[in-house]
């Protein structure tokens, strides 16, 4: 059972909260929704131009986001729906996708997973979606994927993940160990000869595949694993995680942590004393986080990833203006999670104008090569795995400082 929020702004768009009935979203639905803007698209398009689109007469592109609005990652639902917005209305205002006006439905991807299939079911069959972007944990994902491979329905996956999504109709777009977490290895062992890691994550899929891959980089490097744990989402009691670290004395701690848990985990950590000895290096980090984390517990924190607010360039610059044109001086902070499913959506613009159909087999085509634009910069895809500038940058108080591209 969903409960339904609808926002009707701008000329035409309409915008849908979709929630579970029992316990709510992270953040009001009125502050989720706020200030969406959108214009009317122009041009009719046939369904029959479209072998998935099931709704005659009505010439309206029906996408649903999943995005984690409760739980752990929910820290970044806020952001992600924000910018999810904006893209809407910057796509919208050039006329839609192929002539056809996107209507945007948001439903929570958090919680207990049953429920977002119950979520992901309803979207499908009740409110016809014609595709679905995410931007939730990759556990989410491999549910999901059942879903929208039955019933045909691409699905874009926008966040950092483990790598390796083969599955037909499935396009992922976020960064991936390969390029995220390798050059920050090797970095860390040159610069600051880190040798000895503990690995931490968070007790899913993400956390589980990606340390496999870490545990190679280390290795590349010399360096020796001396440690690792995999911690129940949810969990704020991290005493004994730091106890077995303390014990280990690495070098580095490496944190596939999401979310709050990572709030907690690196607020404990600082206050241990352990963050004047010891190096960190976050996976799934942005300022949000850094945000709840504070500045006294922020020392010797590092992380990499494929976009920060503090890139100077003119694509990101744009994008934060018109961020906060349309949301305000007071809107949620954007990091790299939040930010990426603005980038899913442009992905799916141009995807769409490659392929000059929304039709699975041409969409999937078109997908698994091409160079798109958005906030990041160009990012390509070649073979169906994303290519983008990551940079490295290391905590400085309430901000990211970038330390160099990798």
């Amino acid at each position: 059972m969903c409960f339904q929020v609808w926002c009707q702004t701008g000329v035409g768009v309409r915008a849908t909260v979709n929630f579970p009935a029992h316990g709510g979203p992270a953040l009001p639905p009125s502050m989720l929704l706020r200030n969406l803007s959108s214009s009317a698209a122009n041009g009719a398009v046939s369904p029959s131009d479209h072998a998935f689109f099931r709704r005659r007469g009505v010439n309206k592109l029906r996408v649903g986001c999943f995005i984690c609005c409760s739980g752990p990652p929910g820290i970044w639902g806020p952001c992600a729906t924000n910018t999810a917005q904006l893209a809407v209305a910057e796509i919208n205002k050039r006329g839609g996708i192929l002539g056809r006006e996107i209507e945007l439905s948001i439903y929570d991807a958090g919680g207990p997973l049953d429920g977002v299939l119950n979520r992901a079911e309803q979207a499908v069959v009740d409110d016809e979606i014609d595709l679905i972007v995410g931007m939730h944990t990759s556990a989410v994902r491999v549910a999901l994927r059942k879903i929208t491979t039955a019933n045909r329905i691409p699905y874009i996956y926008t966040p950092v993940y483990e790598g390796g999504e083969r599955t037909p109709g499935v396009m992922a777009i976020g960064e991936t160990p390969r390029w995220q977490s390798r050059p920050s290895i090797h970095w860390l062992a040159d610069a600051k000869k880190a040798q000895r890691w503990y690995l931490i994550g968070s007790d899913y899929v993400w956390p589980w595949q990606s340390h496999r891959a870490v545990k190679r980089y280390i290795k590349e490097t010399g360096g020796c694993v001396v440690g690792e744990e995999f911690v129940p989402l949810g969990e704020d009691n991290h005493e004994a995680h730091l106890e077995r670290i303390r014990a280990a004395r690495p070098d580095v701690v490496l944190i596939s942590l999401i979310g709050t848990d990572s709030i907690t985990f690196n607020r404990a950590f600082g206050e241990s004393g352990l963050g004047a000895t010891t190096l960190r290096l976050a996976g799934a980090m942005d300022e949000t986080v850094l945000l709840g984390i504070g500045a006294d517990n922020s020392e010797n924190m590092f992380c990499a990833s494929g976009y920060f607010p503090g890139v100077g360039s003119r694509a990101n610059d744009d994008f934060q203006s018109r961020y906060r044109a349309m949301f305000g001086a007071n809107a949620p902070p954007i990091g790299s999670l939040g930010q990426s499913s603005y980038e899913g959506l442009r992905f799916l613009e141009s995807v769409a104008n490659k392929a000059g159909s929304l039709s699975m087999a041409p969409m999937l085509a078109a997908g698994r090569n091409i160079v798109y634009g958005g906030a990041r910069g160009p990012v390509t895809v070649r073979n169906g795995h994303a290519r983008m500038q990551m940079y490295l940058a290391e905590a400085d108080g309430l901000d990211f400082k970038l330390i160099k591209p990798v």
